[in-house]
């Protein structure tokens, strides 16, 4: 075996392990968030597990993509892509209901399960931060990873907004950034994928 087949290997071992942390972590953490959500009433902490979940999906797709040719990871990332632009729209469904429906988010739930989960991401990002200028599907989850901390921040000062003027206003505002955040990650990566077909077609 040649010493470059034993850098692809090493590197393929090496993103595996990096995406089975990041698929477990934010797996948990989307169930975490998911409940607290209910409880809370927080649109905010409802569009980040589901963030979560998205990028549980998606890590799945570029644990799938490693090791495999080109191709597949581009289609990987792209299927990650849409996966973000999806939940984005499903998020923005929840905002307009309890917009026009009501809500009465607790900010003390809200505090502290974004406090988690914003240690939980903080984790996860300095893991990937390595592979943000790597294959087209492992920049995908460096966009994921990225965004998620700049949510879970959101929802903190939200929670805080919250608690000393007694609106529920903040609690969809943030709830509202995180959607675009989702949605400008989703079509980035799309932008990305296609640039990267049409390199691979040159």
């Amino acid at each position: 075996m040649s010493s470059c087949d034993c850098h692809i290997e090493v590197r393929d071992a090496s993103q595996k392990k990096i995406l089975l942390v990041l698929l477990t972590v934010n797996a948990s953490m989307f169930i975490a968030e998911f409940i607290v959500g209910l409880i809370a009433q927080s649109t905010g902490v409802l569009a980040d597990s589901l963030d979560m979940l998205a990028d549980a999906l998606v890590y799945s797709v570029s644990l799938y993509a490693v090791g495999r040719c080109s191709s597949i990871k581009i289609r990987a990332a792209f299927l990650s892509g849409g996966f973000q632009i999806l939940i984005a729209l499903g998020i923005l469904t929840d905002i307009v209901r309890r917009a026009i429906s009501g809500s009465d988010p607790s900010s003390l739930l809200m505090f502290v399960i974004s406090c988690v989960a914003l240690v939980a991401n903080v984790y996860c990002l300095r893991l990937i931060t390595k592979e943000k200028q790597g294959e087209v599907h492992m920049r995908a989850s460096y966009i994921f990873s990225k965004n998620d901390v700049l949510a879970n921040i959101g929802v903190i000062l939200a929670s805080i907004l919250i608690y000393f003027t007694g609106s529920r206003w903040p609690d969809l505002i943030i709830g509202m950034i995180i959607t675009i955040l989702i949605l400008r990650g989703g079509i980035q990566i799309l932008k990305d994928t296609n640039k990267q077909n049409q390199l691979e077609r040159d």
